[in-house]
């Protein structure tokens, strides 16, 4: 039976665009169908830049209603609408104050995909969050609906004036260009070797059905980092949410405005519930991502070094997801630092924590080692 694939890359037009999303689509275009489908024959459907989220909907249904597997390729960039705070796919016209109208609302896809067969469908992504859905992530999980396989990323914002690349994707087309296509869990960790060390901050999801019990009896892979721990109550005399007055600052280019009302919270976190506790850590970890907005490689590394150090102190397991991520993205930040003095400072604390927790990315520890020799050159 052929195989549906449907390419989509989609970003704003203009001075939103986070993402040079349909820079992927002629490298995916010159793999054969029937690879990118993983089946003898296959239809491809290609969207580049779509106006419309109604038109992007009808080729989603179609692609959805079609027989035999369906293999779903999505680029692009996250962004939250202002009244209902759910997250939509950017398309070509969407803004911050239209992305109600303007974006494809991410539960259009797991709704249209919801009757498929367990196992008919796979969906590959590579998308960069703004600064607000990064934050959101850290509180709500990206639902791809429960039947379907997920592999990709979801990446923070690039930095100002930037348009970052659409890396992940590109690595799984230069994969498939081969010719072959690997099982799916080897093509992500492949294509994740080939992102680096950048990689090392992105939201990752490895997900077959059968984690959610589609399939009795399947030896399940480890799940994803997906921040899914609540967020901490605003403390006394501080009313409304405080992480949307911080990512306002940040959007308006106020750094220090949102770094000193996160350290505010954290400070009535640690006296509240110490220092070591889920609310103090939590702020420090919006501290951590607060340096990475401002451009401070060197704060948001060593914060992010001071997380995995408290969560190890107070006894989660290295493997932990909140362990391995806070190591991760100080290791994503290292590698941003231009001091070299900073750069070995850190590099050291970061070896010896990469020794203890080594995280699912191969190479990890080599990666900060051969780094760290390159550096003592430096003088």
């Amino acid at each position: 039976m052929p195989g549906t694939v449907l390419l989509l890359a989609a970003s704003p037009v203009g001075k939103g665009c986070l993402v040079d999303a349909a820079s992927v689509l002629p490298v995916l275009a010159a793999v054969a169908p029937a690879v990118l489908a993983g089946t003898e024959t296959a239809n491809v459907v290609e969207l580049a830049d779509p106006l419309e989220p109604q038109a992007v909907l009808t080729r989603l249904r179609a692609a959805a209603t079609a027989p035999g597997p369906l293999t779903l390729f999505v680029t692009g960039q996250l962004q939250l609408d202002r009244r209902q705070r759910l997250p939509h796919l950017a398309l070509a016209r969407t803004t911050p104050s239209t992305v109600r109208y303007t974006g494809l609302p991410w539960h259009w896809i797991r709704e249209e995909l919801r009757l498929r067969p367990p196992g008919a469908t796979t969906i590959l992504f590579d998308l960069h969050a703004d600064v607000e859905t990064w934050e959101w992530l850290r509180s709500s999980p990206l639902d791809c609906g429960r039947n379907n396989a997920v592999y990709g990323r979801v990446a923070p914002p690039p930095g100002r004036r930037t348009v970052a690349a659409p890396a992940y994707m590109k690595a799984v087309a230069t994969i498939l260009r081969s010719g072959f296509r690997p099982p799916v869990e080897q093509l992500h960790q492949q294509a994740l070797a080939r992102v680096g060390p950048d990689g090392f901050a992105d939201v990752q999801f490895c997900r077959e059905p059968w984690v959610l019990g589609a399939v009795p009896g399947g030896s399940a892979p480890r799940p994803p980092y997906r921040p899914e721990r609540p967020r901490p109550q605003t403390p006394d005399g501080l009313r409304g949410d405080p992480h949307l007055e911080i990512s306002a600052a940040v959007q308006s280019g106020r750094h220090l405005d949102a770094d000193a009302l996160a350290a505010t919270h954290e400070q009535l976190a640690v006296r509240a519930h110490g220092p070591g506790s889920e609310a103090a850590l939590h702020w420090a970890e919006v501290r951590a991502d607060l340096a990475m907005f401002a451009g401070d490689p060197v704060r948001s590394c060593r914060t992010w070094l001071a997380v995995a150090g408290a969560r190890l102190t107070a006894g989660r397991p290295a493997d932990a997801p909140d362990v391995e991520a806070a190591v991760d993205r100080a290791h994503h930040q290292w590698g941003q630092v231009a001091d070299p003095v900073a750069a070995r400072e850190l590099g050291a604390e970061l070896a010896d924590l990469r020794s203890r927790v080594p995280g699912r990315r191969e190479g990890a520890l080599d990666h900060v080692q051969r780094q760290l020799r390159q550096l003592q050159t430096q003088g």
